[in-house]
């Protein structure tokens, strides 16, 4: 079983208050991004590979097409992990974490093997480990002849980590609390991304910004404008009220994002934004091929051409 697994934008960023035990509350928009990368209509590679097989494959040896590989056993799965190195140990790895916690669930004892190959950069905002342990349980559980609901799903997702169940459904949702309460997007600007369609350039310098070092320069407030009321308004017009709490905190710190974001502007973006609290940004086009000049003018170590 073959699986593809996508990443995730933010759509405005909302620091809003911090609690007590020293977790913060946001307003966001997760929008799934490279649904349809790999098809006709957007044919350029992105995101993670994903690759469920029964029984122990053998660990393939390292070659310039699979680039690092590494691999762990943790009964009755064997894990096999290549493309970019995963910078955590196998036990920590989400992917590693969610298989377990599956098994966990519903007792599962098949022996199997999950292949993970690693595209999605770490440390840009994207969501790539969030949704490689997302899938490997909708992979696990179809495998399995569903014996988990969404509901259930997106349960076991949360205790991996606070965006993960958005991976679940996949599909645009406004976050609350610590990113994990959901609820429906009313803006016709939102549906109209997937409907045009519109482009995403998404461009990341070669830069990895922690979460830790992201909220350590965070002052919670409450946007003039709510987030949700900001992104009814046509696309044209986010730019300025649809904001990403982490550019104020960051960009005095890592000049390279704010030179790449008008970057993007100056190629003919309609809005452009930092996704998440990592260092990568992305430009909403309405022309494919203005996206796509927009990637060789922002000459960035790493890019993607998305359609929305």
């Amino acid at each position: 079983m073959l699986t593809f697994v996508n990443a995730k934008i933010n759509i405005g960023l909302s620091v809003v208050e911090r609690r007590a035990d020293g977790y913060h509350l946001l307003n966001t928009c997760f929008y799934p991004v490279g649904i349809h990368n790999g098809t006709p209509h957007n044919p350029e590679p992105f995101g993670d590979i994903l690759e469920l097989t029964t029984g122990h494959l053998p660990v393939p040896e390292a070659d310039a097409a699979s680039g690092a590989v590494s691999s762990y056993d943790a009964a009755p799965f064997r894990f096999i992990f290549t493309g970019n190195r995963i910078d955590c140990p196998p036990e920590k790895n989400l992917v590693v974490r969610a298989a377990q916690s599956f098994r966990s669930a519903t007792g599962c004892d098949l022996p199997l093997t999950i292949s993970l190959r690693k595209m999605i950069p770490d440390g840009a905002g994207l969501g790539g480990g969030s949704a490689d342990a997302t899938f490997t349980l909708r992979m696990l559980n179809r495998h399995t002849g569903s014996p988990l609901t969404d509901t259930q799903l997106e349960e076991l997702a949360l205790r991996l980590g606070a965006d993960c169940p958005v991976f679940v459904k996949n599909q645009p949702t406004f976050a609350e609390g610590i990113g994990e309460i959901f609820s429906p997007i009313d803006s016709d600007s939102i549906r109209s991304l997937s409907e045009r369609p519109y482009w995403l350039a998404l461009v990341k310098p070669a830069l990895h910004i922690s979460t830790r070092e992201a909220f350590a320069g965070i002052h919670p407030h409450y946007p003039a404008i709510p987030l949700r009321e900001a992104l009814r308004r046509p696309i044209e017009e986010w730019r300025g009220c649809v904001r990403n709490d982490f550019e104020e905190s960051l960009f005095p710190l890592y000049p390279e994002l704010p030179r790449l974001k008008e970057s993007l502007y100056a190629s003919g973006a309609l809005y452009a934004s930092m996704t998440g609290s990592g260092a990568a940004l992305y430009g909403i086009f309405a022309d494919r091929e203005a996206a796509r000049a927009a990637l060789s003018a922002a000459a960035a170590p790493y890019s993607a051409l998305i359609r929305l």
